[in-house]
């Protein structure tokens, strides 16, 4: 049984107890998370902040996590893909590049090592990101997630603010449409 982090109350510092409980949803996550953020650039201290951004806006918002409406991955995970989307839109109008740059701390030559490890095994990942490409966002997700990321249907679900119904129907209409690219890509080799 996975352990749940314990809830504060908005105003209210996290005790030591959901600390350690924190502990434990990182150590179980962090590398799922990682390999999210290393599907989407091959920079290495890039996926490192990402990650590192994403605990820290879980650790700072543990008052936010509700248990009753999912699992502590999924929690993470809709973290991680507005982490991603504010560094999209942070790179991509050249806003706080400067002080992304001024403020990262040096890597030492394990980690990066570790991380350039990551990426290399995430090729595959990026390979099906692309593939996925030309499904709409809501069903493209839902794949990634899913068959990508591991996460189960309802953590899924959770994680995308959807009922998992609906997330199964994505995952039917993007898988289908996979399929018949693939017969289609078959028949013209």
């Amino acid at each position: 049984m996975r352990t749940r982090p314990a809830v504060t109350r908005p105003g209210t510092r996290a005790s030591s107890k959901s600390m350690v409980g924190f502990e434990q949803v990182y150590r179980d996550n962090v590398g799922a998370l990682m390999a999210y953020f290393a599907r989407r650039t091959t920079d290495v201290h890039a996926v490192a902040d990402l990650t590192s951004e994403t605990f820290v806006a879980a650790i700072t918002g543990l008052d936010g996590f509700d248990p009753g409406r999912g699992t502590p991955r999924a929690w993470l995970f809709g973290i991680a893909r507005r982490v991603y989307a504010q560094h999209c839109d942070g790179f991509g109008r050249g806003r706080r590049t400067v002080e992304r740059l001024a403020g990262r701390r040096v890597l030492d030559d394990d980690e990066i090592d570790e991380l350039i490890g990551r990426i290399d095994a995430e090729r595959v990942g990026r390979e099906a990101l692309a593939r996925l490409a030309t499904l709409p966002d809501g069903v493209r997700t839902a794949i990634e997630l899913v068959d990508l990321a591991g996460l189960t249907t309802r953590e899924a679900a959770a994680s995308l603010g959807v009922s998992p119904g609906a997330l199964r129907i994505r995952l039917f209409r993007g898988r289908a449409a996979l399929r018949g690219a693939a017969k289609s890509e078959e028949g013209t080799s």
